[in-house]
Parts: structure tokens; C-alpha cells; sequence
């Protein structure tokens, strides 16, 4: 079959961004998932991948750990998965440090807007959230301003599994050809846990 043959039957077959990846390309697009001791990020891997994605997968034992991963040092995936627990708008990061390794970390306990401006830098990345409560308007904003041009994550507290399903059902409808705002209002519209979840951006 020649290429323009293949490209011919392609056309022919149910519209979706996993026909880039059976034409030849070895993704459709790229992730950085952060595994910031959430004990989802694994299996978000693998069923990611399902989707055609390459994902990165980047283990957090440390603070600085997700600033070497975030601060713009290393080229930044199209979309930012951060698989986490949150609170009261923050995002919770290794909160058992020995005292040893926290004596040299750029902050301790928690990301929050503040330190989000200081240390993140994610030129044209669209950032996922999993951690409860960090769809505050704040922190979204410090992700806006450290260069995100979308941020996702949830207002309140969704039960755990819905966690995992949220980012899943977003990439399910990425990959069917919707556009992010599409894409998160179908997520919206499924259930009252996934409505949780927030879109911000700016115009």
C-alpha cells in the first residue's frame, strides 16, 4: 500500500488523533505527568498511552523535584498532568520531608500561587490538576501568569476514583477531535463530581 493509499483508507475510518499515530507518528501529543505521591500517576500512564499520547512520567520526591521538572530548565510537554492531593487551593508536595533534605528544598509543604510564580515556568502548556480543592481561582491565575495558557482542576473535593477518571474522560475527548473547551464541558456534564472541575484561561 503507498502512502497515499494508506492516507486514502485512513480517511475512510472513524475520525480520531489515533489515526496520526497509525499513519507513522509515534504520538499525537506529549504529556508531562508528574507523580507528586498521588498513587494514580502509574495507571494514568498506562491508559494514557492507550490514547496515542507519549507521556513522561516524572516521580516528585521532593519539592525540588517538581521545580528541576516545572522551571522551564527542560523543554515542557504540550499539556502538564500533575497527579496529586490538594488542599484549601494548594497542592500538597512531599509534606513528610526528613528535616535533612527539607533544610535544602525551595519551599516545604505546599505549591500555592506564591510559589508558583516563583519557581514555575510553563510556556504554552495546558496544566491538569488532580488534587482536591486546587481549582481555587488563585492558583489558577499564578499557573496563567507563570505562562500556562489553560489550567484544569477541581473547585472542591471529588471522591478519589474520580480523579483518576477526570483526566482520562479529558484525554478520551481530546483524542476524538474536541477542542479544550469542548472537551471539559463534556466532562462537566457527566456527573456532579466531574462538574467540579474548572476551565481557566484568558482571553
Amino acid at each position: 500500500m503507498t502512502t497515499a493509499e494508506e492516507a486514502a483508507w485512513l480517511a475512510t475510518q472513524r475520525p480520531s488523533r489515533v489515526r496520526e499515530v497509525q499513519a507513522g507518528r509515534l504520538a499525537w501529543t506529549e504529556i508531562d505527568l508528574l507523580d507528586v505521591e498521588s498513587g494514580s500517576a502509574r495507571p494514568l500512564r498506562d491508559a494514557l498511552e492507550v490514547f496515542g499520547v507519549r507521556v513522561n512520567y516524572l516521580p516528585v520526591g521532593q519539592p525540588r523535584h517538581l521545580v528541576a521538572a516545572l522551571d522551564g530548565s527542560r523543554p515542557i510537554a504540550p499539556y502538564v498532568l500533575l497527579a496529586c492531593h490538594g488542599d484549601e487551593g494548594r497542592i500538597i508536595v512531599c509534606e513528610e520531608l526528613a528535616d535533612e533534605l527539607a533544610t535544602f528544598q525551595p519551599f516545604n509543604g505546599s505549591l500555592g500561587p506564591a510559589e508558583v510564580r516563583a519557581h514555575v515556568r510553563l510556556p504554552g502548556s495546558t496544566v491538569i490538576v488532580t488534587g482536591c480543592d486546587t481549582g481555587h481561582p488563585d492558583l489558577a491565575e499564578a499557573f496563567l501568569d507563570a505562562g500556562a495558557t489553560a489550567y484544569i482542576a477541581p473547585r472542591e473535593a471529588p471522591f478519589g476514583y474520580a480523579s483518576v477518571f477526570a483526566p482520562l474522560m479529558l484525554f478520551y475527548e481530546l483524542t476524538e477531535q474536541r477542542t479544550l473547551p469542548q472537551a471539559v464541558a463534556h466532562l462537566r456534564a457527566h456527573d456532579k463530581e466531574l462538574a467540579m472541575w474548572e476551565l481557566f484561561q484568558r482571553g
